[in-house]
């Protein structure tokens, strides 16, 4: 390959929805994390056994052990198809690739106890794939005092940072979380988790429903939110921490939910729950940016969530004039393909040996080189 020619990096991620896999192939400028173009992106859902699989690790459970690692080993199956449809899109081959980056699946996280677990089965994937794999990312910002997450902040502004105006970047996922991007070059970027995102309003739905998500929001807007869950909901101390934070399923459960609706005193409709479960996660995320980013007048939305119409209307509401939200392709970037280009990126650091963190953002003593090597 030609000195000059761009490198190639796949980014993997399954996310806390728990859906499937979201793929990206990215070109890179030659020795350089500055990304060139996204080449390709593909999607692998996951069976509903896979799913229920992965739901129940997350809890404490018999035979963990034996059951984590055949759950890391069909992920691992479902990497490799994930990367084998990217190479097909764009006819190149494993040669062609310079490493794959993969997060793999977070099945518990807990900072505060020193651990965070993302399942994985790295080196089956690159048997199968037949390219290099960098993989766990977040132990080492764990290691190093740090949260592990969240990690996309250094990425989002390295891709849409501006020096004139000032950004906020919403990834609404299972669990919500912001990058605070202001303006110019200099100035520091930091970012937390916010709350839930789609994670109960998924579990709810299926519960109720049967159905994996609540499309474009159709069936909270159907409902009313309840003033009293949702204060119930909202007096959760982890909307009162102060970042670096970060969560996930630990806390954000239906247990989690079913304790404050008991609190109500009375019964609410399952629509209702719905609605007011966007609420909780629109409101929080209003609170977070007009607390912590007040001068951002944009704000642009990635993830899952922002296909769900019902809950960006309720985020601009809770905003009110402050700032303007749309989603992130109004920066030429797909919501649903932001956060495998940040893993096919940290891969891109991890290759050139820079670092993945941002101490401002996880909390970790300093910038920290991260990810594992598994060759092919």
């Amino acid at each position: 390959m030609p000195a000059s020619a761009p490198t190639l990096y796949i980014g993997l991620m399954s996310g806390t929805s728990l859906d499937g896999v979201d793929g990206v192939l990215a070109s890179f400028a030659p020795g350089s994390d500055t990304i060139s173009a996204t080449l390709a992106a593909a999607y692998v859902p996951f069976p509903e056994h896979l799913r229920a699989d992965l739901m129940a690790l997350q809890a404490a459970g018999p035979n963990e052990i034996e059951r984590e690692a055949l759950a890391a080993n069909a992920l691992a199956v479902h990497y490799a198809d994930c990367v084998a449809q990217l190479l097909r899109q764009t006819g190149n081959s494993a040669a062609d690739i310079r490493m794959v980056g993969v997060h793999g699946q977070t099945i518990r996280h807990r900072p505060e106890l020193g651990f965070t677990r993302q399942t994985n089965n790295p080196a089956l994937l690159a048997e199968l794939s037949n390219i290099d794999v960098a993989a766990d990312f977040r132990s080492r910002d764990v290691a190093a005092g740090g949260q592990g997450a969240p990690l996309v902040p250094a990425f989002h502004r390295a891709v849409f940072g501006d020096d004139l105006e000032s950004r906020v970047v919403v990834n609404i996922g299972g669990i919500a979380n912001v990058s605070i991007l202001p303006a110019g070059a200099g100035q520091a970027t930091y970012g937390f988790d916010t709350g839930p995102g789609n994670a109960l309003m998924d579990a709810w739905i299926k519960l109720h429903k049967g159905q994996r998500y609540d499309a474009n929001g159709d069936w909270s807007a159907s409902g009313k939110v309840h003033d009293g869950l949702l204060r119930h909901l909202r007096d959760e101390n982890f909307f009162r921490l102060a970042p670096p934070k970060s969560s996930g399923r630990d806390l954000f459960h239906m247990d989690w939910l079913q304790a404050a609706m008991l609190k109500t005193g009375e019964a609410v409709a399952p629509a209702d729950v719905q609605a007011t479960l966007t609420m909780l996660t629109a409101g929080t995320i209003a609170d977070a940016i007009a607390t912590h980013a007040p001068d951002a007048h944009k704000v642009y939305v990635c993830g899952g969530g922002a296909e769900n119409r019902f809950l960006m209307r309720l985020l601009q509401e809770a905003l009110q004039e402050r700032a303007s939200v749309q989603s992130t392709a109004a920066l030429g970037i797909a919501p649903n393909q932001v956060e495998a280009l940040a893993f096919a990126w940290l891969a891109c650091r991890f290759d050139l040996r820079l670092p993945g963190n941002l101490p401002a953002v996880t909390g970790a003593r300093g910038l920290r080189v991260l990810g594992a090597l598994y060759p092919a």
